[in-house]
């Protein structure tokens, strides 16, 4: 008789076949192999369908669907416990992260989004003030020009959070030329990054 290795089944309904036949048989139509086999293979079925679930949750959000609508065929009950439980299973990118890191990491993220989306549209005139100016700066280089468009471009959008990340980009070449410019975004950085970690910290002590 070979390894157990040698007798687990590469296909999946196959697999499950030999374990559902190994369990439903009497004890003594049985031997050690042969469950130590069914075992192995039930192993192997587990890590091969723990896989599939993070990739089909991921497709169904790709299709629209809500995680309310998803909370009940993954067993949870709310829409809540279905985002948590698709982030712990989901891989990480980056690699060594835990699923409980990942859920914190994506909730903390969007914790501080709230807090700087709710700052910029307090503090809208303001930004939108700044924004006027850098983007009506001109003689920089063809890349310093085009940050500065794009400011100008996203001074259109609704809400002024828009105006956040091509105002950081246009900063870089700003220095020197309109350095009292790249101090006010500098702050208005600063500002922003005190109010993410801010949040996290709230959020955690709740």
């Amino acid at each position: 008789m070979g390894s157990v290795e040698d007798q687990v089944y590469g296909d999946v309904g196959e697999a499950l076949d030999r374990v559902r036949e190994v369990v439903r048989r009497d004890l003594g139509e049985l031997d050690v192999p042969e469950v130590v086999t069914a075992l192995t293979l039930l192993h192997q079925l587990r890590s091969e369908l723990s896989g599939w679930e993070p990739e089909l949750i991921g497709r169904a959000r790709e299709l629209g669907a809500s995680w309310a609508e998803l909370a009940p065929a993954l067993g949870v009950a709310s829409r809540q416990a279905a985002e948590r439980r698709y982030l712990r299973l989901r891989p990480s990118e980056k690699g060594g992260a835990t699923g409980e890191q990942r859920v914190r990491a994506v909730r903390d993220q969007r914790a501080g989004d709230r807090a700087v989306g709710q700052w910029a549209r307090d503090n809208s005139a303001t930004l939108r003030g700044l924004a006027g100016e850098v983007g009506a700066v001109r003689g920089l280089s063809p890349a310093g020009q085009r940050s500065t468009r794009a400011v100008h471009r996203a001074l259109a959008a609704d809400d002024a959070t828009a105006l956040l990340p091509p105002l950081a980009e246009a900063r870089r070449h700003l220095a020197e030329s309109h350095p009292e410019l790249a101090e006010r975004i500098d702050s208005l950085s600063d500002e922003v990054d005190q109010l993410r970690r801010s949040a996290t910290t709230r959020r955690r002590g709740r």
